[in-house]
Protein backbone atom coordinates (compact mmCIF):
# COMPACT_ATOMS: atom_id res chain seq x y z
CA UNK A 1 0.00 0.00 0.00
CA UNK A 2 1.05 3.20 -1.24
CA UNK A 3 2.06 5.55 1.54
CA UNK A 4 -0.03 8.93 1.98
CA UNK A 5 1.18 12.33 0.74
CA UNK A 6 1.76 14.33 3.86
CA UNK A 7 3.08 18.09 4.43
CA UNK A 8 5.37 17.08 7.31
CA UNK A 9 8.93 15.63 6.30
CA UNK A 10 11.45 15.43 7.54
CA UNK A 11 15.07 17.14 8.16
CA UNK A 12 16.42 14.65 5.68
CA UNK A 13 13.73 15.41 3.35
CA UNK A 14 13.69 19.29 3.84
CA UNK A 15 17.57 19.11 2.91
CA UNK A 16 17.01 16.87 0.02
CA UNK A 17 14.36 19.60 -1.44
CA UNK A 18 16.87 22.09 -0.96
CA UNK A 19 19.69 20.30 -2.11
CA UNK A 20 17.68 19.05 -5.56
CA UNK A 21 17.90 23.08 -6.52
CA UNK A 22 21.51 23.65 -5.11
CA UNK A 23 20.75 25.43 -1.89
CA UNK A 24 22.54 23.58 0.15
CA UNK A 25 21.20 23.79 3.90
CA UNK A 26 22.39 21.21 6.54
CA UNK A 27 19.85 19.05 8.70
CA UNK A 28 21.55 20.63 11.61
CA UNK A 29 20.56 24.50 10.73
CA UNK A 30 17.12 23.10 9.67
CA UNK A 31 17.12 21.61 13.14
CA UNK A 32 18.35 24.94 14.72
CA UNK A 33 15.62 27.21 12.86
CA UNK A 34 12.88 24.85 14.25
CA UNK A 35 13.92 25.00 17.53
CA UNK A 36 13.84 28.92 16.88
CA UNK A 37 10.04 29.15 15.46
CA UNK A 38 11.74 30.45 12.19
CA UNK A 39 10.06 26.78 10.88
CA UNK A 40 7.29 25.03 11.66
CA UNK A 41 7.66 21.75 13.47
CA UNK A 42 6.38 18.86 15.33
CA UNK A 43 8.46 16.19 17.14
CA UNK A 44 6.32 13.46 17.69
CA UNK A 45 9.52 11.30 19.19
CA UNK A 46 12.80 11.80 18.29
CA UNK A 47 12.33 12.73 14.59
CA UNK A 48 11.57 16.62 13.85
CA UNK A 49 9.32 17.15 11.08
CA UNK A 50 8.62 20.35 9.08
CA UNK A 51 6.32 21.46 6.29
CA UNK A 52 6.67 20.87 3.01
CA UNK A 53 5.18 23.44 1.64
CA UNK A 54 7.25 26.11 3.93
CA UNK A 55 10.21 24.77 2.95
CA UNK A 56 9.49 24.24 -0.97
CA UNK A 57 8.63 28.26 -0.24
CA UNK A 58 11.99 28.83 0.35
CA UNK A 59 13.06 27.83 -2.99
CA UNK A 60 11.13 30.92 -4.59
CA UNK A 61 11.01 35.01 -3.57
CA UNK A 62 7.71 36.27 -3.15
CA UNK A 63 6.84 37.83 -5.89
CA UNK A 64 7.17 41.88 -5.82
CA UNK A 65 8.92 42.18 -2.95
CA UNK A 66 12.62 44.02 -3.81
CA UNK A 67 15.53 44.84 -1.62
CA UNK A 68 14.77 48.23 -3.07
CA UNK A 69 10.84 48.44 -2.38
CA UNK A 70 11.28 51.11 0.51
CA UNK A 71 13.01 53.63 -1.29
CA UNK A 72 12.51 52.78 -4.89
CA UNK A 73 14.37 51.34 -7.32
CA UNK A 74 18.29 51.93 -7.45
CA UNK A 75 18.40 54.28 -10.43
CA UNK A 76 16.75 56.48 -7.95
CA UNK A 77 19.19 57.32 -5.68
CA UNK A 78 19.94 60.69 -3.84
CA UNK A 79 21.68 63.29 -5.33
CA UNK A 80 24.91 64.10 -3.36
CA UNK A 81 24.81 60.95 -1.55
CA UNK A 82 28.56 59.42 -1.87
CA UNK A 83 30.16 63.15 -2.90
CA UNK A 84 31.85 63.48 0.32
CA UNK A 85 34.17 60.20 -0.40
CA UNK A 86 35.11 61.92 -3.80
CA UNK A 87 37.69 64.08 -1.95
Amino acid sequence: MAKPVTDWITLSEAAAILASSNIRISKSTLARWAAEGRLQSVRPGRRIYVRRTQIRSMLYPRRGAQAWDVDGPPDEMQEGLFDDLDG
